[in-house]
């Protein structure tokens, strides 16, 4: 029932919002930090969205070779300790690597421990999440939708642009707010591969948690800590809300 789906979301930003004002009025929250990381998962999201619905479409080809370990590789990221999936993005991605000698040469300034680099780090962690949910999204689209469209003279580009993802955009919304919230909260692949001041000096929400713990700033820490926790699991219902929409419609 839209009317449903409507007071469901409104109950969800009613609560996002009233813990904000809760935490505002209890001493107030630095907004910088949280600032910072919500600008690193919208960009985190927008490249990993990219990057996931090519490789989700690329897992849904019934002739993919290898494909279980394919995607078992692109997986990788949900079952590796954030320090060895960062120490992964140094090797791979840091300054003595071809892709990061190559990257300061085309824009003048290092990757690593960067803003990008938090970007670039919380993005590769986010990926499976939304490979996952694309992936689930495109196979629950009825094959026959797309053949007709190949029948009718359509090309590969056509049909996806027109049929397929149009038809999966359940999934693809899905797959953007699990990703943004996975962004949201990176710590380890961040510290390691952006550095706890990734961005003019300033830490992301989950590292300046960390620093107020050190700080013996206990309530700063919490309201932080409270304040990120309620809007991943914002992000996450409201992600689930879509994914069982998309099933039902399946």
């Amino acid at each position: 029932m839209p009317w449903a789906e409507i007071a469901r979301f409104v109950v969800t930003l009613s609560i996002v919002v009233g813990v904000l004002i809760w935490a505002q009025a209890g001493g107030g929250i630095v907004w910088d930090p949280i600032s910072l990381s919500l600008r690193v998962a919208l960009m985190a999201t927008l490249w990993s969205l990219g990057v996931g619905i090519a490789l989700a479409l690329l897992l849904t080809w019934k002739k993919l070779p290898a494909s279980d370990f394919i995607d078992a590789l692109i997986s990788v990221p949900l079952v590796l300790p954030p320090t060895v999936l960062g120490y992964y993005l140094i090797v791979s991605l840091g300054p003595e690597s071809a892709v990061g000698r190559g990257w300061e040469w085309l824009t003048g300034s290092p990757l690593a421990f960067t803003f990008n680099a938090a970007v670039v780090a919380a993005a590769v962690g986010s990926l499976p999440l939304v490979v996952r949910s694309v992936k689930v999204g495109l196979e629950s689209i009825d094959p026959s939708y797309p053949a007709a469209a190949r029948t009718l003279g359509a090309g590969p580009l056509r049909v996806f642009f027109t049929i397929l993802l149009p038809l999966a955009t359940p999934g693809v919304i899905a797959g953007a707010m699990m990703g943004f919230a996975r962004a949201l909260g990176d710590y380890g692949a961040t510290m390691m591969f952006a550095s706890a001041r990734p961005h003019e000096n300033q830490p992301t929400g989950a590292i300046a948690v960390i620093d107020y713990i050190v700080a013996n700033h206990e309530s700063e820490a919490r309201r932080m800590a409270i304040t990120m926790t309620v809007v991943g699991i914002a992000m996450l219902y409201l992600a689930n809300r879509l994914t069982k929409r998309m099933q039902r419609r399946g």
